[in-house]
């Protein structure tokens, strides 16, 4: 039995959290799901984003399922709120090719290992009288553990490369700390191939060679874009999951956002949150499990019979899960 924080948020997140439940539904494990909230409509009705129990919710889980928030320009970040309150300093976002999927590239596989509590999301900004400030906070500490991150996950899951991300040309004191701490860290890899790259080539390299790629460890702002980059050569955000790991915790959580836009329409694609699921299994040694799911998803995505309408069905969110649920109980 595993205790699970389900936190739906806004939009969408609880449309995709619904569908992704289901699929897990399937599964010959049981979980006791803890329902608690964030975002827009929790500020609405608490007067915070982020309320005190669902920290201690997520707390207290073997680990949580974060839907997708809208942010409120005054208040603070759920998400960054959570990540920091439970200190999940790693955030892993597979860029993975799927079949049946349009994409620009249909056989990739390399994976952005993001540190997930500093730089830029710090969130110390200023107003001044000529506008505002941001300070960006790199420190050997998290630098230090973020690459041991990286090259471990590369030795554990067979990668061959890990490549440091930065713009230690023009930030030499904050990214070339990163970078530094980079090359320190390697030297107990010594079996792993290791490079770096300024972030502009690298999202450069993403359009015209992201083979050279296998796990690239960076900064916070840095792993955010270049991620967002990466759904779009795979088909897009849909399909984008992420992994917040740290020593005690874990919270699991699709790439993309709210989209208020199609929020009440059941036509989001659910595949991100299906396979932030299966990043979870994974975290809680459920390894059958996982592949169990990514795989009933792959064969629902690659005969497009009932997929949503990003990749070209006329599918609805929760029709596409059950789908997906089918293939597992099928199997």
């Amino acid at each position: 039995m595993y205790d699970i924080a389900v936190i739906p948020g806004d939009g969408v997140g609880k449309e995709v959290m619904d569908a992704t439940l289901q699929v897990l539904d399937a599964l010959d494990i049981q979980f006791n799901y803890e329902e608690a909230h964030a975002g827009e409509e929790c500020f609405r009705r608490t007067g915070t984003t982020i309320p005190d129990e669902t920290i201690q919710v997520a707390k207290d889980s073997d680990a949580a399922l974060f839907g997708a928030v809208t942010s409120i320009r005054s208040q603070k970040s759920a998400i960054i709120t959570l990540r920091k309150e439970l200190d999940l300093y790693a955030n892993l976002r597979p860029v993975k090719s799927y079949p049946g999927v349009k994409s620009i590239f249909s056989d990739l596989n390399f994976v952005i290992v993001r540190e997930n509590t500093e730089g830029l999301y710090s969130g110390i900004e200023e107003e001044t009288e000529e506008g505002a400030t941001a300070t960006r906070i790199i420190t050997k500490k998290a630098s230090e553990r973020i690459c041991k991150v990286a090259f471990e996950y590369a030795k554990k899951t067979d990668r061959n490369k890990v490549t440091a991300v930065h713009k230690a040309n023009v930030l030499k004191k904050t990214d070339g700390l990163f970078k530094d701490t980079f090359y320190e860290v390697a030297e107990d890899y010594k079996d792993i191939e290791t490079d770096d790259r300024y972030v502009d080539a690298t999202a450069m390299f993403f359009i015209t060679n992201p083979h050279m790629f296998d796990v690239i460890v960076t900064t916070n702002l840095y792993g955010d874009i270049l991620s967002d980059e990466g759904a779009g050569l795979v088909g897009g955000l849909g399909l984008i999951p992420s992994a917040n790991i740290g020593e005690n915790s874990g919270l699991f959580e699709p790439v993309h956002g709210s989209a208020p836009d199609i929020a009440g329409k059941n036509i989001a694609n659910p595949s991100a949150m299906i396979l932030s699921a299966v990043l979870m299994l994974d975290y809680l040694g459920e390894h059958e499990a996982a592949s169990k799911v990514e795989n009933a998803l792959s064969e629902v995505l690659r005969e497009r019979k009932v997929v949503t309408c990003d990749c070209g069905g006329n599918a609805t969110t929760m029709e596409m899960a059950l789908e997906v649920k089918s293939k597992i109980e099928s199997k």
